[in-house]
């Protein structure tokens, strides 16, 4: 799923303890670069950061990272000759969601947890960038919003000429 500009994952998700196998199809890949190098690492200081060499493909270049459990992910790139796509100088960073597993009736649900209770809702850490889920329902919101306005203010004035 892609997830931010030419950023493919192949989850809709960023999850702890998890495998995300990360395609970059970015401004490198597209100048025609023979290697690139994913530098990333978690939470607001980067713990844990590495550089990882990617492996080109006719998609992009690819490789598998382990996400580590931390509040966010951040990542950028950079090719052999030094050049750099890091959301230019923001890098790029995405949400790790929590990994909470409880079993029912031989069945695995996800269920997300905060101070023991039950989160119904995640939000979104400060400039993280969200998941295309969560803009398409972000965006599925707003539109009904305004259609049900739209068509409120036409029924109105159609009320109003019936008069």
């Amino acid at each position: 799923m892609e997830l931010f500009r030419n950023i493919f994952f192949n989850t809709d998700k960023v999850v702890e303890n998890t495998n995300v196998r990360v395609t970059y199809a970015g401004k490198l890949f597209k100048n025609g670069s023979e290697d690139v190098t994913v530098h990333y690492g978690f939470g607001e200081n980067w713990e844990d950061a590495q550089d990882v060499k990617m492996q080109k493909s006719e998609l992009g270049f690819q490789t598998d990272i382990y996400v580590k459990s931390n509040t966010k992910l951040n990542f950028c790139f950079k090719n052999s000759a030094g050049e750099w796509d890091n959301n230019e100088g923001s890098n790029y960073a995405f949400k790790i969601e929590k990994n909470y597993y409880q079993e029912e009736n031989n069945n695995i649900e996800n269920t997300i947890y905060e101070n023991n209770n039950v989160q119904e809702q995640n939000t979104s850490l400060c400039n993280v960038t969200p998941t295309w889920a969560e803009l398409f329902k972000t965006t599925f919101n707003n539109l009904a919003k305004y259609v049900s306005k739209l068509f409120s203010g036409i029924t109105e004035k159609v009320n109003q000429n019936n008069k």
